[in-house]
């Protein structure tokens, strides 16, 4: 998004005009105004295609690819065939079953073992590319071999956003590899586009004006927004123009929205016990989790956090549980959290990597990429909750119940949010381009 309110200057109303190099007068001025008459922000909400179960979503990412069978997928039949196998390995942890679902959870997750009966826990899921930064990208815009626009995106490209003060879509600590595409626009227009934000930071980049005060920048606002509806209205079609339109005026309302919403300061004592806030281990992703809540509260459409070094091809068994460590507690509390503020049931939760490991082991303590089978859960916003479904081949990892490739992934996401992916389309170079590409089938057994 392009925000940089405080990059406008503080040039006189004068100064400006002189500058654009035209002879408009202020009778012109009052006659470009009029075409805001005519303008719809591209954040307006729009209605969806049919009845949606959810109105937000929550997207945890688990950067570097987690393995399902220290985590989510309890397989016996991989122990039992490990035994007579010396190139496979078992899995590294024990598996207990927890809540009324009796769902299978890892030791790792004590926390999360808690919610066990919110999970919808989807263990046939595979993909095209086990490459980290092709398959990231692969699971953030639905191709690997193209620019295409973002989840996040199409989804408010469809939709627009509750909050005109806040952006559709945030990334909080957007993981390094894929970079801008994970949460870029492409073709679609640049209002789209994910807003990052740091957490060790504090701030959005370029919200504070140093220069001017409110009243002086919305008048210089107004000018310059003028000069650019009236263009826009020649133009007739200008993506460009329109994010610049767009992101000028959402930067100026962010100024005060940003600052309230990222503020923990209102949060009890309680609140930020139960994300982990309290403890140094738990603290940093804690932090996202909770911001992904107020976030949600606040009316943004879009919301990923990220999580790294889930790439464990040697010393899995210490790492993988400090990495499961650093997420167990906070994502436990952002589902305990919405479930008590009674906005799980329209808030889809989806946690998981961009593939999954091997039945293979590696360097006698590792697991190596396996994007044919690997595992990712749902929780809330219309999908069965305490449903396991799909399962891997004990011995070839591949996907072989229940199997869910990534454009049903997004098909379903899209369908929940009360898309038709098929009918959310953009026109581009002459052709209509979706998320979900000529493919993608819903996955109608998961939803509740």
């Amino acid at each position: 998004m392009r925000m940089q309110p405080s990059g406008l200057g503080v040039l006189s109303r004068r100064q400006l005009l002189q500058s654009w190099g035209c002879g408009f007068g202020y009778l012109a001025f009052a006659s470009l105004a009029s075409a805001a008459s005519n303008y719809r922000s591209p954040l307006a909400p729009r209605q969806p295609h049919f009845p949606a179960r959810a109105k937000r979503v929550i997207f945890l990412f688990m950067q570097g690819a987690p393995s399902q069978y220290e985590t989510f997928e309890y397989s016996a039949e991989l122990a039992s065939a490990a035994q007579k196998s010396s190139s496979l390995m078992a899995p590294a942890f024990r598996f207990a079953q927890h809540g009324q679902s009796g769902h299978f959870i890892s030791e790792l997750f004590p926390h999360l073992a808690k919610q066990a009966d919110e999970l919808c826990i989807l263990n046939g899921l595979h993909t095209d590319s086990p490459a980290h930064p092709q398959a990231t990208i692969h699971l953030h815009t639905g191709s690997f071999n193209f620019v295409r626009p973002s989840l996040g995106a199409w989804v408010v490209y469809g939709l627009g956003t509750e909050n005109q003060d806040l952006p559709g879509f945030i990334t909080i600590n957007p993981a390094p590899l894929g970079g801008a595409q994970n949460y870029g626009s492409a073709f679609l227009p640049a209002a789209y586009q994910g807003t990052p934000y740091q957490t060790r930071s504090g701030k959005l980049p370029n919200i504070d004006n140093q220069e001017l005060g409110r009243e002086e920048q919305r008048k210089q606002l107004d000018l310059i927004q003028s000069l650019n509806r009236g263009f826009l209205e020649k133009a007739k079609v200008d993506p460009e123009l329109e994010g610049v339109i767009e992101s000028y005026e959402l930067a100026f309302r962010m100024q005060s929205a940003v600052p309230k919403v990222l503020s923990l300061k209102g949060e009890s004592d309680a609140i930020r016990k139960l994300y982990g806030l309290d403890d140094p281990q738990t603290r940093d992703f804690g932090t996202q989790c909770l911001l992904a809540r107020r976030l949600a509260e606040a009316g943004v459409r879009f919301i990923e956090i990220s999580h790294g070094n889930w790439d464990h091809h040697s010393n899995l068994r210490q790492r993988i549980r400090q990495t499961a460590r650093e997420i167990d507690q906070p994502v436990a509390a952002l589902i305990a959290d919405l479930k008590q503020r009674d906005m799980l049931k329209d808030t889809l939760l989806v946690w998981g990597g961009e593939f999954g490991r091997t039945t293979a082991g590696q360097s006698t303590d590792g697991r190596n990429h396996n994007n044919r089978g690997f595992t990712m859960w749902m929780a809330g916003g219309g999908v069965k909750a305490g449903l396991r479904y799909g399962a891997t081949d004990p011995v070839t990892g591949a996907a072989v119940e229940g199997k869910i490739h990534l454009h049903d992934l997004h098909a379903t996401i899209l369908h929940l949010l009360g898309l038709d992916h098929t009918r959310l389309t953009y026109r581009y170079g002459g052709r209509d381009f979706r998320l979900t590409d000529v493919h993608g089938v819903v996955a109608r057994e998961i939803l509740a």
